[in-house]
């Protein structure tokens, strides 16, 4: 059953076409991934649908037996309020039941008077009454559900009666998550709902959204929760959205054979057009009145054509390239015996941790359990309790902060980069500058004015030109779009340095992470693996035990079987593609020939004598005949 669907919406800015024609349906129950790159429209769809703002043109239509409710980036909340009684905001109903039953109570308890028999009655009625709907709406349930939730999402039971405003940004979002879940609309829309949480907490609101009875729309750029929750990906790119009924990963395999088959034919039909042409303006050239006529006849066909539009391109990723300057030591990190606290918080002690040349390894933990203060500690920007940190030989880090506080906010970005790198030459900054996609008049732009994406990119711009050999990076992907994650993803596989990582992005932590290093307070565990193999170890010790035996965790028969089969594979994939090739030379050869004597049907020897004009007209036949099975083949063997 359809809860949702938008057709035609459009919506510009000045002269920007943000959205145009959109068109979709969403049922109920289903969980959708609302991908693009930053800037693309995502937000300005969710505040359409939840009427913030109005469309253009087009029309939305919502069931009107459904409640909407959306999370967006800037939360709405009473700064005044503690967290548990901003919760309460969502059972008022229930509280004022509440507050109604304490007042009947209260009377119930006044001395029975015999003449106001019907007044006792009437008290103890509306009393039962009003308690089987306390009951009824979940008035004995609800503030273990408010507990609950506020606990999944991360907040201690000493938290609960904090005031919102002494909370930070990202505390305050979660706040905000808290009460929109447990208003449990029908439709929900949330907007980068995992940021500001931590690893327990996204996997707490991955299970608690997949076993959610409404429909989720949700904006993301966390490609392991949207293929952990949802399954339907809408992909908005320039002002257009494609729908595929599959989660992120699938979705990204049938972009690519669907953008590849729809370019093919693209150019196909654009050949084909061309060719038409190229044969309208020989007929005109003759200007007899036969080849006229069949100029025209040819335009009609050519006009009726169903056009194919050419497939949406992704806009330039940044080019990312981490090089080092010089190769460190065999030895990069030594910690021994490491401990830090900040008054009777304890963040960890007795921690120690050896660093090796090339790796790459994730450090994880608990919000607050002080990863980023870890990072600091390593720089020499701040002193340990107890301990010792040491560096290996030619060991030089590079630094990237998640606060993005080393940025001057009164500079320009041309300025920023060159004040740091003054003995870049203009064209060697400019070049570097528009490989990170800073190009024309944005170098001039004020740091201030800059989305959280493209502060971003600065200071990976910064990093990359640092040229270090160890690189602390702490939290890169926030704010970044899919593209740019899978560009710096690609860059640090390739990178020869060494490399340390604070992310809650399981995906990055699954494709560029070997050895995870889980931070508790009484120092380091490790795993050596990347981030699913971390959960599987923790959900059972023993489970890769005798895998890990093996070689590469399976057989030499399983290897052996594998390997036989991807050749056989490869080796049809090769056929397939040379009978292709065949296909497309044979009816491009075709299609030549069929020119030649569609232009000899208009020489005076030929059309002047029946014999031969019924003879070229009967080779067209064929011939034409043939090209059309050739097509089919093709379309077949590209299917």
């Amino acid at each position: 059953m359809i809860v949702l669907s938008c057709k035609d919406i459009s919506k510009s800015y000045g002269i920007r076409d943000v959205l145009k024609n959109i068109t979709f349906s969403i049922n109920e129950g289903d969980k959708v991934g609302i991908i693009g790159g930053n800037g693309e429209g995502k937000s300005t769809l969710f505040k359409i649908i939840s009427k913030e703002i109005s469309q253009d043109s087009g029309e939305i239509f919502i069931d009107k037996n459904r409640t909407i409710g959306y999370l967006t980036q800037h939360v709405d909340l009473d700064l005044n309020n503690t967290i548990y009684d901003e919760m309460n905001l969502v059972f008022k109903e229930l509280t004022d039941i509440e507050n109604k039953l304490h007042t009947l109570e209260i009377k119930m308890n006044e001395p029975y008077d015999e003449n106001k028999a019907s007044y006792h009655e009437k008290i103890i009625k509306d009393y039962t009454t009003l308690q089987d709907l306390y009951s009824h709406k979940g008035g004995y349930t609800y503030k273990g559900e408010i507990s609950r939730v506020l606990k999944g999402l991360g907040f201690l039971e000493e938290d609960f009666d904090k005031i919102i405003y002494t909370l930070s940004g990202g505390q305050k979002t979660r706040v905000a998550l808290c009460k929109l879940l447990l208003k449990n609309p029908d439709i929900i829309l949330l907007d980068e709902p995992t940021n500001h949480l931590d690893l327990q907490a996204i996997e707490w609101l991955e299970d608690y959204l997949k076993n959610y009875k409404g429909t989720v729309l949700v904006i993301s750029h966390d490609r392991f929760f949207l293929d952990t929750v949802t399954n339907n990906t809408f992909e908005v790119i320039n002002g257009h959205i494609n729908c595929y009924n599959v989660s992120y990963t699938k979705f990204i395999e049938q972009r690519k054979k669907n953008y590849e088959a729809q370019l093919k034919a693209y150019n196909l039909q654009q050949a084909e057009i061309k060719r038409q042409e190229a044969i309208i303006e020989k007929f005109r050239s003759f200007n007899r009145e036969k080849s006229i006529r069949a100029a025209e006849s040819r335009e009609k066909a050519l006009d009726k054509m169903e056009k194919i539009d050419a497939p949406d391109k992704e806009k330039e990723a940044t080019k990312i390239k981490f090089e080092t300057s010089v190769k460190s030591g065999y030895d990069v990190l030594h910690i021994e015996n490491l401990a830090k606290s900040y008054g009777d918080k304890k963040l960890f002690y007795n921690l120690n941790l050896d660093l090796k040349r090339s790796e790459k390894v994730a450090l994880i933990g608990e919000n607050g359990r002080g990863k980023t203060t870890l990072f600091k500690i390593i720089l020499d920007s701040l002193s340990p309790d107890n301990g010792k940190v040491v560096l290996g030989t030619n060991v030089n880090v590079g630094y990237y902060d998640q606060e993005q506080s080393d940025l001057n906010l009164d500079k320009t970005i041309l300025d920023e980069v060159w004040d740091e790198f003054p003995n870049l030459t203009t064209s060697k900054l400019r070049g570097a500058l528009a490989s990170f996609l800073f190009t024309g008049d944005d170098v001039f732009k004020i740091i201030n004015t800059l989305s959280g994406g493209e502060k971003c990119r600065i200071n990976l711009l910064k990093l990359m030109l640092s040229r270090s050999n160890l690189l602390l990076l702490d939290e890169p992907t926030n704010h970044l779009d899919i593209m740019s994650r899978e560009a710096l993803e690609d860059a640090l596989l390739s990178y020869d340095g060494t490399l340390i990582v604070i992310s809650h992005d399981r995906y990055f932590l699954n494709k560029v992470i070997n050895r995870i290093l889980e931070l508790n307070e009484d120092g380091i565990k490790e795993f050596l693996g990347n981030y699913s193999y971390y959960q599987e170890k923790k959900i059972n010790p023993n489970r890769f035990e005798i895998l890990e035996e093996l070689a590469n965790g399976k057989t030499k028969t399983q290897l052996k079987d594998e390997k036989r089969k991807k050749k056989e594979l490869e080796k049809e994939e090769k056929s397939l593609k040379l009978k292709i090739k065949k296909l497309e030379d044979d009816i491009s050869k075709g299609e030549d020939y069929l020119l030649s004597l569609q232009e000899q049907l208009c020489l005076e020897e030929i059309y002047s004598n029946p014999i031969e004009s019924e003879r070229v007209n009967k080779e067209i036949k064929d011939l034409e005949e043939k090209i059309s099975f050739l097509y089919e083949e093709w379309e077949n063997l590209n299917k």
